[in-house]
């Protein structure tokens, strides 16, 4: 913690991103961060940036300093500095993994295990719920206090990481840091209105389509559902207001893990997110479709169709919770 506010107080200009596709963890831990940082050191140029060249998801922009954050493809510096927050491998970092590249000095924060670290410090904790948790630790063990908007920044992050306390990261300390940020000025009522109580019809519409493909193989042990790239136009719905949709599928009873596919690219590729209920690990899946995550929750991006994809992915889950992949049948 002391070499990463080192090499903060010694960095004139510092880069902070997420990773690519950003949920409310990574906004909330870079906005946190970076908010925080700007207070502090007024004289510092410091930039947020957004690993990709889409907008700051709807739900999402509620939070303080969303308007800061700019796509990393359009940042020209060269910064003495550059945070990653909640990005456990380079290539989940998109264009931002550029300034990375440009920048003197690199650090990381972030709560997924690492094959091998990319930056020279690195301050990782696998067991904390959120990166937000491990952002609101160092700001106060530097003597900083996230207060109001910030913290309702960092209070996101945990909110939506654990699934509103619901997923089984959902310990004692996740607790305590939520009531130690809500003790700050946090607003946990306002992010439920902004993340979970403000749904448009048109996504309604779609989550709808999603639930009426639910799917379960594996005796029914895995579950799995998908979204067209075109189910998404007609209902008039943008890809990053899809996060929520993998827990449509993970809510079926009986269910150990599941499935969630996206079609991007005109279908010619999906985005997957993976859920597990109990102990299965999920993420090493991901991985096998270079991606990953943790235990319980994961994701990836594979080039392909989501027939092709599901032919791939379910016969692996069906092997995971103990049943035999050959007969996995896949559906669309």
């Amino acid at each position: 913690k002391r070499r990463i506010l080192e090499l903060i107080e010694d960095a004139s200009s510092i880069a902070i991103s997420g990773h690519t596709s950003p949920d409310g963890d990574a906004l909330g831990s870079v906005l946190g961060l970076g908010l925080s940082l700007m207070k502090v050191f007024p004289d510092k140029d410091i930039a947020l940036l957004l690993a990709d060249d889409d907008p700051v998801p709807r739900i999402y922009r509620f939070m303080e300093g969303a308007d800061l954050l700019v796509p990393a493809s359009a940042y020209t510096g060269n910064p003495d500095l550059f945070i990653s927050v909640d990005v456990p491998v380079v290539e989940r970092l998109n264009n931002s993994a550029e300034v990375l590249r440009r920048s003197a000095h690199v650090a990381c924060f972030d709560h997924h295990p690492a094959r091998e670290e990319f930056a020279e410090v690195s301050l990782r904790c696998v067991n904390a719920a959120a990166c937000a948790m491990i952002i609101d630790r160092f700001l106060a063990d530097c003597g900083i206090t996230a207060s109001d908007s910030i913290a309702t920044c960092l209070l996101c992050g945990l909110v939506t990481d654990t699934g509103r306390f619901q997923y089984q990261n959902a310990d004692a300390a996740a607790f305590h840091a939520a009531s130690r940020l809500v003790a700050h000025g946090a607003d946990p009522a306002r992010v439920a209105l902004e993340v979970y109580q403000s749904m448009r019809v048109e996504f309604l519409h779609l989550k709808s389509i999603v639930m009426g493909r639910i799917k379960t193989v594996a005796h029914g042990r895995v579950a799995y559902s998908y979204a067209f790239e075109s189910d998404l136009k007609e209902c008039g719905v943008t890809s990053d207001e899809c996060d929520g949709l993998v827990d449509v599928v993970r809510s079926v009873m009986g269910v150990e893990v599941c499935l969630f596919l996206k079609g991007i690219e005109g279908d010619t590729k999906v985005r997957g997110n993976l859920r597990s209920k109990g102990e299965l690990d999920v993420s090493e899946i991901a991985a096998n479709f270079g991606g990953g995550g943790h235990h319980a929750a994961a994701g990836f991006t594979n080039a392909g169709t989501i027939s092709e994809t599901l032919t791939a992915a379910l016969p692996m889950l069906a092997e995971l919770v103990g049943e035999d992949p050959a007969s996995v049948t896949v559906e669309l």
